[in-house]
């Protein structure tokens, strides 16, 4: 007779920190099931503001003076840059020299420990100690796991390594990882204030003229 099996290689080796442990099991089926635990840490924020005020603008060219007197040049701004000036949003187009423009940017930084437990239940196909073990799945399939150095097993309540395995056990293996990464997200915030209107000057009103006029003698 034949047999024809199917294999897929995973690595259940942690990546950070993480075990392998395989203990006896009853179960004559099997399965591969994956949990995932994210826990986030502090939240960094950091807030940068640069003002200044309109002094040049022509199509999508424009040239802002800062309040430290430094002019700073901003050439082909794209049309969907918005900025909020009282209640309506202004392009490039609707700005004016001497408008008050303010841009606000916020960078949040928030770290995250991800934590993956993956489970395996299955019966023994073949193992190779002290790197290998293959199980059959619940589908039929066999699939190859690798064992991390130095890992023990306890199979009816007895503690053994890879080479105590044999063909034909029921066993049930999890493994447990750990990693840490930062995500990192901007915002930016852009504002103007409209310039203040030029005073008008006063309008002329009547003149009154007071004439003496002296007597003759």
């Amino acid at each position: 007779m034949t047999s024809r099996t199917t294999s897929k290689r995973a690595d259940l080796s942690p990546s950070f920190v993480g075990f392998l442990s395989v203990i006896f099991a009853f179960a004559a089926n099997a399965q591969v099931k994956t949990e995932t635990k994210v826990e986030q840490g502090p939240v960094l924020q950091n807030v940068k503001m640069d003002s200044g005020e309109v002094v040049y603008v022509s199509g999508n060219d424009l040239v802002v003076e800062t309040f430290d007197g430094e002019l700073r040049h901003f050439p082909n701004v794209p049309d969907d840059k918005t900025m909020t000036v009282g209640d309506k949003e202004l392009t490039i187009h609707d700005l004016k020299p001497g408008m008050k423009l303010e841009r606000t940017e916020v960078t949040t930084t928030t770290p995250r420990m991800i934590t993956a437990v993956k489970t395996v239940t299955g019966k023994v196909w073949r193992v190779s100690p002290p790197n290998l073990v293959i199980l059959t799945l619940e589908d039929g399939t066999n699939q190859s796991f690798n064992i991390p150095k130095g890992q023990k097993f306890k199979v009816n309540g007895q503690e053994t390594d890879a080479w105590g395995l044999r063909a034909g056990m029921n066993i049930s293996a999890t493994a447990v990882t750990e990693k840490t990464e930062t995500v990192v997200s901007n915002e930016v915030v852009r504002t103007g204030t409209l310039p203040r209107p030029s005073p008008e000057p006063p309008k002329q009103g009547a003149t009154l003229l007071v004439v003496a006029s002296a007597k003759l003698p």
